[in-house]
Parts: structure tokens; sequence; C-alpha cells
């Protein structure tokens, strides 16, 4: 397949414009899958400097459908030899841009490839034409995806669509979202080239325990690489899971061992065969159903205001978007930005100024052609200062990514659905760190003797806890999903875990709860908190969620003496309760159907009715 549609691209070429360039289009010709073109241009090394391949050289492809729609005019990249993963190559004449293509038919490709001083970040730079690149056209034929189940090449592009989630451009279905948020320092691992630890206390990885996960047919690198955390990607998809969280700069912060340069200071060379290998893992996750979620900084190197320490080194140009910054954006996007579902965070609790944020973000939207989400992320106490400016038309920020204590996300996700939504933009808001920021989600009871339990006293609380307020009370309060962060003083912490089967339960509830949306056609993107109609005890941890006169949820942290206001509806609608604990079938309580009109009890649970219930009352 990959022999004859690069012969096809090359015909189409001489048919075109009378000459044989050297561009080969390589993988699946099918919509929604990675399609690699790639150009011979000139030699470089990773560290030349005169010119710098990363710099000085702008290669750019507009890929376009024959309908007219879509059109994509995607960044290229210096590739080294082009089998960079394999060969741990730093130098070549590969050069290349991926396109994920959305729909079937024809599709034209055209190269620009000009040379000049900071061309790569200069977008007003007409620079000098590369012989022998510049201008090549072609054209290739895409086929319907052939994939199913998990795979997101089965369902498309996940996009932002100016509601509260994100859809699937191909067959739109709405994404909920639940997964790990640690460890930050996930890249941190000893397969991949260019990679070391600076602090005794954050080792590399190995990721071990999850070498057993791994399953023959599954991609490696360089004779056997990579079945530890390959492995990891298939255990999080097998529990259910499809999201993950990761730093892919974190220089001079907690970790300090994750860059995607030559060497961790310097800005302007990028380490080609590193990028490939992360490209082999992030492709593997988009194949098993998990969402990429880029940490693109963190708070110790986000800019020169760090704990008011003054210059801070590993900052991109002091945190103002300069050639540093714009260098690093164009070479995530141009590197992995075809992957399907994916955000860009401005980083891990990011500091920048507001109008540091507005650049960086109208920077990624410039240069990403498939619009991805954009969030930000940033301390507990600090929310209310960095958020409002970012709202409505302030900037091109569409989503949040909150961190806040366990116990408060439903209020503080609320919160900012509420007012994103006021604004006239709605953000998709996740609840992706759970605080104190030491403990966050704690491991399994029984875990290597682990009791379950984090904190101490009345404060103590454990993953049962963790379900009923930050999971459910995301989703109830119109959150996009959660992603669990697992702290920096328990077993298998946000920088030194190997071993997700240490929230192995955990995982569970996330499963339980997604699953629950999907098998039973909730439509959460129609509906909104209604947490004022809900009364009953434990009011405060008592959660609403409707599309009014047509299906109400109910989440009740103990399972009776629940009411729900009807009096403003119609009709006879059927009530039935949920286990979120354990799943399974729908049951029917003390009370099967309620009649609108008043405020009506909704009766006892099936069961255990000390425990924490989900009731669906649905016309």
């Amino acid at each position: 397949m990959r022999l004859l549609l690069s012969l096809s691209v090359i015909v189409a070429a001489c048919f075109q414009i009378g000459a044989v360039y050297a561009a080969e289009i390589s993988g699946q010709p099918m919509a929604w899958h990675k399609l690699t073109l790639t150009v011979n241009g000139p030699q470089a090394s990773e560290t030349d400097t005169k010119p710098n391949p990363f710099t000085d050289y702008r290669m750019t492809v507009t890929f376009a459908h024959e309908s007219g729609e879509p059109k994509y005019v995607v960044p290229g990249y210096f590739a080294a030899d082009g089998q960079a993963a394999e060969t741990s190559a730093a130098a070549g004449n590969k050069w290349r841009a991926h396109v994920s293509p959305d729909k079937p038919g024809k599709w034209t490709y055209q190269v620009s490839f000009v040379q000049g001083n900071g061309i790569a970040v200069d977008g007003k730079q007409e620079g000098k034409p590369v012989a022998g690149a510049n201008g090549d056209a072609g054209a290739f034929t895409v086929e319907p995806s052939d994939k199913s189940e998990r795979d997101f090449r089965a369902e498309g592009r996940l996009t932002y669509v100016g509601k509260h989630y994100l859809q699937f451009a191909g067959s739109k279905r709405y994404f909920l979202k639940a997964g790990p948020d640690a460890p930050e320092t996930l890249l941190a691992y000893e397969d991949f080239d260019g990679t070391r630890a600076n602090k005794k206390n954050v080792p590399l990885k190995t990721w071990q325990p999850h070498v057993q996960d791994w399953r023959e047919g599954d991609p490696t690198w360089q004779a056997g690489k990579g079945k530890g955390l390959i492995g990891a990607i298939n255990y999080l998809s097998a529990k259910g899971c499809n999201s993950f969280s990761f730093l892919p700069y974190n220089a001079g912060g907690d970790g300090d061992n994750v860059w995607p340069f030559v060497s961790r200071n310097d800005k302007f060379h990028y380490d080609c065969s590193k990028l490939d290998q992360w490209q082999v893992v992030f492709d593997h996750a988009q194949a098993q159903g998990l969402y990429l979620h880029f940490k693109l900084q963190e708070t110790e190197n986000d800019d020169n205001n760090h704990k008011g320490k003054g210059t801070v080194p590993t900052a991109l140009d002091d945190g103002d978007l300069g050639p540093e910054r714009k260098l690093y954006c164009r070479e995530m996007v141009a590197r992995f930005g075809y992957e399907l579902a994916l955000n860009w965070n401005l980083g891990e609790e990011n500091t920048q100024s507001s109008q540091q944020q507005r650049d960086m973000v109208a920077y990624l939207k410039e240069v990403d052609p498939y619009d991805h989400l954009i969030v930000v992320h940033t301390y507990p106490n600090q929310q209310d200062k960095v958020y409002p400016e970012l709202l409505g038309n302030r900037s091109e920020v569409t989503g949040a990514s909150l961190q806040n204590p366990w116990n408060q996300a439903h209020e503080r996700t609320l919160k900012w659905v509420t007012q994103s939504r006021q604004a006239g933009r709605p953000w998709v808001v996740a609840n992706d760190e759970q605080n104190p920021a030491g403990l966050g989600v704690p491991p399994d009871a029984g875990y290597q003797d682990f009791d379950g339990k984090a904190g101490d006293g009345d404060k103590a609380y454990d993953r049962h806890d963790i379900r009923q307020q930050t999971l459910w009370g995301t989703l109830l309060a119109g959150g996009a999903g959660v992603e669990y962060y697992f702290g920096y003083k328990l077993p298998q912490n946000d920088l030194i875990c190997e071993d997700f089967r240490s929230r192995d339960r955990a995982w569970d509830d996330c499963r339980i709860a997604i699953d629950f949306f999907s098998s039973h056609g909730i439509p959460f993107w129609e509906m909104n908190n209604v947490d004022s109609l809900v009364e009953g005890v434990a009011r405060d941890r008592t959660y609403g969620f409707a599309k009014p006169n047509d299906l109400y949820l109910i989440y009740a942290p103990s399972g009776g003496d629940v009411q729900l206001n009807l009096k403003d509806v119609k009709g006879s609608f059927a009530v039935q309760w949920f286990n979120p604990r354990e799943g399974g079938e729908l049951r029917r309580g003390s009370i099967t159907s309620v009649e609108g009109g008043s405020l009506v009890s909704l009766g006892q649970a099936p069961s255990q009715r000390d425990q924490d219930w989900l009731i669906m009352v649905r016309k």
C-alpha cells in the first residue's frame, strides 16, 4: 500500500508541474488515519547553527479535499534520516509533515519550503525558496477508515463546537474523559533517547510493572524498547480510561527530567529521535482510545516570576511570546498536532500574565490547523484572578483544567461552566488535579499494604469520597470529565509513579461512570445542573443534572429521602436507580414512577441505603 501510494503521488506531481520531486506519502490512506509526507530537503544536523534546521527553514504543506473543504495548512519539521526512532540519527535530509484527512476522496498537497534567518517563527518573512522541494505538488486518494471500537480513527477528530463538551467530527458523539493526571513525568522514560534524570529523588522510569501488559504486535523501537510504557497505555485502555496527561517540558521543575531539545538548556535544537519515539507512544495511545493532555510547561519554568526568584533560565522567552516559545509551540504542533484527540494546556499551575497567556494561545491557534482545545490550569486560589481575564472574547481559550480540593470539585466546576457560558464562549471544564497537593487521589486499599486513606483524623478520605465528590460531583456540574492526580507524598505519586494498578479500583469507578452515560443514551451535552431542584439529606453532596421536562439525574450520597421539584413540568416519569459503585443494570426502588406538577419523593434505594446511588427520572 505504501509503495502504491508513493508512486501515485510522484505520478501526480509529474503530471501537474512537469518535474519529479522527492515527495513520498506513507501511511494508510484512510479517513482520520495518519499520513506522512516526506521530502528530500537540505542535508542538516540537529545541532547545526548556520543554518539552524529548526529556525532557519520553514516547511509548510497545504492539504485540501477535492470539494474545497477542509483545507489544512500544516507546519513541517526536520526529521533527520526519516527513521530516527530506530537509528537515533541526528542528521539527514528528510523533512516531514503529517495530516489526518477528514474524509474519503481525492486530496491534493502543495509544499512551501523557504529559507531565512529565523523564518520558522517569522510569518511575515518571505524567505528564499528551497530548490527541489518548494512548490512540490501532488494528489492522493483517501478511503473510509476500517477502524472500530475504542480506536479514535473510527470516530474522527475531537473538536470544540461551542459547547461544554468536545465532539467527534466523524461519529458526532460527544466525549467525557477519565484517566490519570499523573505522573507528570510520564515521558521521563529510560527507553527514550536523550533522556536523563537531574534529581536523585526523581529517577527515570522503566515502567517495569506494565511490561506484562505489552502484547505481541504492539509497537516498540530499537529491538524491543518501549514495552513498559506501551504496556501502561494498554492497561489504562483495558480499564476503560480514555485520557492521560504529561509534561513535554519540565526543565527546572519538580521532575527536571523531560525536554524535547537535544540538551536541557538548548531551546533552539530539537531531538529528532526522542520526539519520533514519543510519537510512537502517542500514536499507540490514540489507537487505544486515549486522549492526550499536553501540559506544555509547569509553574517553575513558565515565566520569570516563580516565587519571586527573578530570572528563570529554563523559562521560554521569560514567559513572553518570543522565538523560543514560538518554536516550541510550532514543533509540538508539527510533530503531534495530527493526533485526533488532544488538548494544549498552557501549563501546570500557570502563572504567566494574562497578556502572555493570550499571546501564547493566539499563536497556538495560528499554527495549529486542527484548532484543538486550548485550556489553562492554575492554582486554586488564583482561579478568580486568572480565568475572568480569559473568558468570552477576551481570549481564544476554550477550556479550563481545574485544580481544587477534592471536595470542592462540584462547586468550582459549576462556577466556570456557568461563567463561561454567560460570557458567550462555553468552556470545556474538567477537574484535573485534586488537592491537598501532597495527597491527591490515594492508592487503593491493599495496594502494597496501603490502607487506602489519605489525610488524618476527620480530614481523612479515600477513593469512595473521591468517587462521590470529585468524579460524580464534576460530571453533574456539567464538567467534561476528570483526571486523577496522585500527590507527592503517597506511594506511586506524581513524580515517581510507574504502576497505574496502584489506583486499579479508582479506574473502575471512572469506567462505571463514563459507561453509564453511553449505555443509557444520556444526552449530557443538552443537560444543565439543577441542584436547586433537589432536596434531601446531605444537601451539599446531592447533585442534580437535567434536560428539563425530559430527564433528571440525581446523585445521592445515601440512598433515600431525596425529593425532586417537578412543579413546573407535566407528565409521568419513570424512576430508576443506578449503582455507581458496581455498575450494572438500572434497578427499581421503592417508588417506580412520579407525576409532574409538585415536589415529589423519589423513594428509597433498592438496597444498601447507606451508600451512594444515582437516580434517573425519565419521561
